[in-house]
Order: C-alpha cells, then structure tokens, then sequence
C-alpha cells in the first residue's frame, strides 16, 4: 500500500514555507539505514543475474545468551546450530553467555589520525578479551550490555548503570565498542567453525550472508547502532547484512514448522519470543499458504520479564529463608554452593515445574549445615510448590498481560486468535506453558448448560453472550530455544514471507506554516522576510500513524516542497520525528523523539526542476518539489529521495 499525503499548496497555504531565511523547516531526503549512498538512478530495468548459491549465517544476539546457526542454500533442510564454545570444556549447548571481560589493559597508545578524530587521539586497547564460558562464576564481567544500545528502554533492576559505566571506563571501552568486541568474537568464532565444516577454500569462493536479529519494540536508532557493531565485528565487511526482528525470525521458523496441516487463510497467531531479559511479542495473521504469507495484526509489544529475573527472586526468596549473613557469606566463602542451587533451579525448576507433579522441590546447596526452620535438610533447601510458585508468579503475570494486549488487540479488529507460539528459553518453561493454558483456555460448558435466554428479536449481543469464551491454544514447538536463529537463517534462504508490518510509532516531521489565530498561540509567531506574513514553526506533519499496515514491497510516499535562496546550499539537513503514544501531537515537544538527521546533497538535481520565484521586494528564490519514500522492514527503516519519479543526489541517515 503506498499513502499519498496531499501535494504541496500555493504560497497562500499551511505547509508552503519550509525553508525560512535559508534554515531548511521540513522532512529530508534520507538514506538506507546501513548508512550506504544511494546515487543517480533512473534505470530501473537492470537485469538482475540469477542467484548464486551462499552460506546463511543467523546470529540471535541475546541479552543474555546468544546464539548462532548457518545453512547453505544448496540444502535448505540443513541447519546446524553451533553447539560448540571456547572455554565450553568440552561440554555442547545451543547457546553462549552474551558476556565480555578484558585483561591486561596497557597504557593508552596513540591511534592512527583519521578525518573523524580530526586528530591523534588516545584510546586504550585492551590486550585480552575473555567471552562467553570463559569465566568462573565469581569473576566480574560485563552483563545485559546489549540493553545499553537502547536509551528508551528501561534496564531491568539487576543491570546497574554505574557498575557499568565503572567496569567500561576501567578498559576505557565504550558500550558500542563492547558489543562489537562481543559478536567479533562471535564472527571469528563462527567464520573458524564454517571452515571446519565445509573447508577453507570452500568458504572463501562462496558468499556469505549474516542475518542478525534484533528486538521488535527497539528504537530505530537502536537497531541502527546494531547494525554498525555487527558491521564492525566483521559481519558486513565483505559479507552482505541484514537485520530481521526477534518474534518475526522465530515465526518464519515455528509457522514454516505447523504448515500446512494446521494453519488456514485468516487465522492469527501470537509469537511470543520469552528470553532471559526480555519478553517481545508480535501477532501476525496468515494470507497465504502456499508460498506461506503473512501480515502483522497487531504492533509488536515487549517488557523486561525474561527468565533472568526469576533468578533473582529465587535469589531473594534464599536470602530470606536462611537470612542474609549466611547467605552472603555462602556467596562469598563457597561460592561453587551457591552455583550449584543456582544451576539447579534454573536448569530443571525454571524449565520442569510443574504443581500438579512437584509439591515439593529439592535444591542442592552442599555444605550448608542442617535448619529446620529455614527449610534445609541434608544439604537441600526445601521449597513447597506453593513457595515456588510465589517465586514465578509476578514475572508470569507479567508475561500473561503482555500477551492479553496481543490478543485484545486483535479481538478489537474482529479477529480470532488460533494459537499463541512460545519460544526463547524461557519460552521452554514448563509452568509458563501451563499458566498461559490456564488463562487463554475457556472451560468446556457444562453439559447441562441452560439455554439463552429466549428474546423475540435475536440480537449479535444475545448470542455473543451465549457463545462460549474463545479457546486459544498454546504451542511450544519443538527446538522453542534456538526458533529465533533458525527462523533467521530461513529468512535469508528464501526472503520475508510478511507482506505488510504496522509501524509501532508515528512518524513525521516538523514544518514551518503560515500563522494562523484560530490554531496557533499568538506567542509562537514571526515574521518572515522571506514570505512577507506572519509564521509559525515546529508544527508536526505525521506521515505515519502508530498502528498502520505498511506494505513490504511498496514505500510510503510523501510530497514536500523546499525553497532556496540563490548561492545556497543545496545540501540539507532534517530532522525525522517519532511518538510512541496512541495519539500524536500537532507541534513539537518534549514526548517526541529525534529519529535520526536527514542530510541529502541534491546538488545532481537538473536544475531544469527547480521553479523560480519572485518576492514583491525582488527577492528571488529556487522552489524544489520532491518526495520522501520510506519503507519500514523487520528491524528498520529504509529511505530514499525521488525528484518526478527519479532518485537524486547522495543520502546519508545519523542516527541519534
């Protein structure tokens, strides 16, 4: 679907002054978020080679654990997921801790001079880098920093800022810089076992693709500076990069995976990607079966209730039943005890609990002498179901109200939900699963039911009112902890199977109009010399609603006009807009966000286009129609300037 916004009026109307005394007021042409030029084009009908076969890469960078997969696209089927790590101990596992330390950090040396430094510059580097198993448990390292790249999110209680920032500024690292070192060291780790597997010569003759995943709700910015770290690990320097959104990889995954025997045109489906930090949730409805196609229901949502923060609990539910000294003395003094509860309950109680089977839980903490009332017995601390239970509830709630926005989102466009999809790890959660049954499946009737009541004008409301709750089923597909990789490799074998997204904020610009008393405050007035009236600026002009289905194949097109006066600059720079609440406002303040800045060089544009106009002073000015195309993909926005149906001139996006 693309939008036509109205074109541009004459000089008597709202949105006619754009650039007022040579300040450029409204949208920009803008770039690819990958931060590549786009030139002069007008021929679109380049043939295009037929494809080569390549190796796929996805890489599900986690918060707390991440992990890898690849396939060659000669045989799709194949999927390997590295089970292998450095400091692994010989022991496999689909993923590894999202974990970074440095050693060793020398005395800062000077780098070499480069254009953006503007001169020497010192940067400390470190010697060693320690990642994933490669640490014992009581050693300090870097956590949760992928939470960092996003600004607008809130960190969960566990991750500390200061301690952070601390740990950075020791290795005098910044958190980009960590999260590159981190999926560098993914990238070699990666790149080694693909030669291993297929042969050196082998990986080097044939393309290699990275498909990086990235949350749903982050800001545009935050998938930017994701996609610069994965492009500095390697990833994107002679390998072609995409990014695709979490919940949207584990349902190209886990959807492929229930078709075609179960799926129908019309159905709704709810994946919710539970990991260790965070919960991200999309719904998407099935257009198609075969080839499969679908389209986003509703905006995607999330929140910090991952599986980590049961740990913490668990960690403060032990704390208070065998009081805080000998706690923190077990911590300090034999901390393989405090490991072994610890892996205990997050390997089998996290993932296993079930209170209809364990009324009681057993969790080994050896060496801790016998105690009656705090509940320790041989070397076990004994939890009841009941306890258990008070340690998960608050996080499930949590998760349940995420999912319940989902499916009143959907109910609210008249649409049924068939299945909610739980994967990520804690999406293997045993209790989540039955919890979620427990709540979105309706109780079968009792047989001996009353009938309606009868009424001599049947009305929707009657019958809704005896028609039974929806049943919603609760799915965990097989491979729940590895679905986001897997689905991200499938994505770069055979493209997105999601022909329309809903954008989850408003986006506009900011634009300079004629004063008008009826809707503007008299205080926001000038005077511009330029136009000879009265003006206002920072009025909004949003493009894009939060919520509105955006086609995959076809841009959102919008219509501007710039002024320039003789000898300006024909470069120019704008500002992109965003709000995340339901309702946008009409000028610019505090609740809106900066995207990125927009900075076109339109210099290339005949100036054959360009229109000449003439103040009542004399004063003579350029006119330039043109229009801004965006696209919003997986886990981005792409941009291009066309000027009558051509694209101009060279385009970058700075992300904020």
């Amino acid at each position: 679907m693309t939008v036509n916004l109205p074109p541009h009026h004459d000089a008597s109307t709202d949105d006619m002054a754009h650039t007022i005394n040579g300040s450029p007021m409204n949208g920009g042409p803008v770039a690819e978020t990958n931060g590549r030029h786009s030139q002069a084009n007008s021929d679109e009908t380049t043939p295009v080679p037929a494809p080569q076969d390549k190796l796929i890469v996805g890489v599900d960078f986690g918060t707390t654990y991440s992990g890898v997969a690849a396939a060659y696209s000669a045989n799709p089927d194949d999927i390997d997921i590295i089970k292998t790590w450095p400091g692994g101990n010989g022991i496999t596992s689909d993923k590894v801790p999202t974990e970074i330390a440095y050693d060793n950090t020398p005395a800062a040396e000077v780098s070499p001079i480069t254009p953006e430094d503007g001169g020497a510059k010192e940067v400390a580097k470190p010697v060693g880098i320690r990642w994933g198993f490669q640490f014992k448990p009581e050693e300090t390292r870097l956590r949760c920093i992928k939470l960092f790249l996003d600004r607008n999110q809130r960190l969960p209680h566990f991750v500390s800022p200061l301690e952070t920032a601390a740990q950075l500024r020791k290795c005098e690292r910044t958190v980009m810089d960590a999260v590159s070192d981190y999926l560098t060291k993914i990238y070699e780790h990666t790149m080694e076992t693909l030669n291993r597997r297929y042969g050196e010569s082998f990986v080097n003759s044939t393309p290699v693709e990275f498909v990086l995943t990235v949350p749903a709700v982050w800001s545009d910015a935050a998938k930017n500076a994701t996609l610069q770290a994965a492009e500095r690990a390697g990833m994107g320097n002679r390998h072609e990069l995409k990014l695709i959104s979490e919940p949207e990889a584990a349902a190209v995954y886990t959807l492929r995976s229930i078709q075609p025997s179960r799926l129908k045109v019309g159905d709704n489906y709810i994946v919710c990607d539970a990991g260790g930090g965070t919960v991200d949730l999309i719904a998407y409805k099935v257009t198609q079966l075969n080839p499969l196609r679908v389209e986003e229901s509703a905006v995607g949502t999330g929140g910090l209730c991952g599986s980590a923060f049961l740990n913490y609990r668990f960690q403060d539910h032990v704390k208070s039943r065998i009081g805080v000294e000998r706690y923190e003395n077990m911590r300090d003094k034999k901390p393989k005890t405090w490991q072994m509860g610890l892996r205990y309950f997050e390997e089998f109680v996290k993932r296993n609990f079930n209170e209809e089977e364990h009324s009681e839980v057993n969790v080994p903490f050896p060496g801790l002498p016998d105690d009656e009332e705090a509940g320790l017995d041989s070397g076990f601390l004994i939890l009841s179901a009941a306890q258990v239970k008070t340690i998960f509830e608050p996080v499930i709630a949590h998760v349940i109200e995420l999912v319940e926005g989902q499916v009143d989102a959907i109910k609210s466009r008249n649409g049924l939900v068939s299945g909610i999809i739980l994967v990520g790890g804690f999406g293997q959660s045993n209790y989540l699963y039955m919890r979620l049954k427990q709540h979105f499946n309706a109780p079968t009737p009792p047989a001996a039911s009353p009938p309606p009541p009868y009424t001599e004008q049947p009305t929707h409301a009657v019958a809704a009112a005896a028609t039974p709750l929806q049943s919603v089923e609760v799915l965990q597909p097989l491979h729940a902890w590895t679905a986001v990789v897997r689905g991200a490799v499938l994505r770069g074998m055979e493209g997105s199977m999601v022909e329309k997204r809903r954008s989850r904020w408003h986006y506009g610009t900011s634009y300079a109009t004629v004063f008008d008393e009826k809707k503007h405050p008299v205080e926001d007035r000038y005077w511009s010399p330029l136009w000879e009236r009265w003006m206002v600026s920072d009025r909004m002009q949003w493009h894009i609603a939060k919520g509105t289905p955006i086609s995959a194949d076809q841009p959102i097109s919008f219509h501007y006009t710039r002024n320039f006066r003789p000898s300006q600059s024909l470069v120019i720079e704008d500002e992109l807009i965003a709000c995340e609440t339901d309702s946008a406002p009409e000028a610019f303040g505090s609740q809106l966000i900066k995207v990125c800045t927009l900075t076109t060089d339109i210099n290339s544009v005949p100036k054959s286009l360009f229109t000449r106009l003439t103040t009542t002073k004399g004063v003579e000015f350029d006119n330039l129609d043109f229009e801004l195309h965006m696209k919003i993909e997986s886990a981005g926005l792409v941009f291009e300037l066309r000027v009558d149906g051509v694209k101009y001139g060279s385009v970058h996006a700075e992300f904020n």
